[in-house]
C-alpha cells in the first residue's frame, strides 16, 4: 500500500503561531462582537484550525463600556449568578452591569461560546478586556481588525 501524500495535518498547540489582534467595541453590538471574538480566540479564522488544539489568537478588546445592545436588554437582559446556597441567586441586569463591571458583558459572552473544558478554559485566558481605550499590551503590537 501507498502512504497518502495529501493527509491533513493537525496543529499541535506548541507548534501555533499566535498573533495578537485589537478590538475596537465601541458602537458595536455585543453578540455579534464577541461571536467574531471567540471564533478568532478557537482558531477558526485560520486554515490550521485544529478542533482538538488550542491554535487561537490573543484578542485584546478596548472601549468595552461602550458596547451597544439592541432592543430592550438593556433593561431586561439579566445576568444571574448563584451560590449553590438556599436564597443564593443574584441577579443584576445589563445597565447595572456597564456601570459596576463593564469588561464582564464581553468577558461572560465569549466565555459562553466557547468549549466548556479544559481547551476553553485554556482560550478564555487570551482575551484581554478593558473598559477604557488604554491597555497595557502595546509591546505585543497587536494588529487591529475589524468585523
Amino acid at each position: 500500500m501507498n502512504t497518502l501524500s495529501y493527509r491533513t495535518e493537525s496543529v499541535s498547540a506548541e507548534k501555533a503561531e499566535r498573533k495578537w489582534y485589537i478590538v475596537d467595541a465601541e458602537n458595536q453590538v455585543t453578540g455579534r462582537l464577541c461571536a467574531h471574538i471567540a471564533a478568532t480566540l478557537r482558531g477558526k479564522n485560520k486554515p490550521s484550525y485544529t478542533p482538538h488544539a488550542d491554535t487561537g489568537d490573543y484578542v485584546i478588546v478596548i472601549n468595552a463600556a461602550k458596547v451597544r445592545f439592541t432592543g430592550h436588554k438593556w433593561a431586561q437582559k439579566e445576568y444571574k449568578d448563584y451560590s449553590l446556597h438556599p436564597g443564593g441567586l443574584k441577579v443584576v441586569i445589563a445597565e447595572e452591569m456597564l456601570t459596576k463591571f463593564p469588561e464582564r458583558i464581553i468577558e461572560r459572552a465569549v466565555k459562553g461560546m466557547l468549549p466548556k473544558t479544559k481547551l476553553g478554559r485554556a482560550m478564555i485566558k487570551k482575551l484581554f478586556v478593558y473598559a477604557g481605550s488604554e491597555h497595557p499590551h502595546i509591546g505585543q503590537k497587536p494588529e487591529p481588525i475589524t468585523f
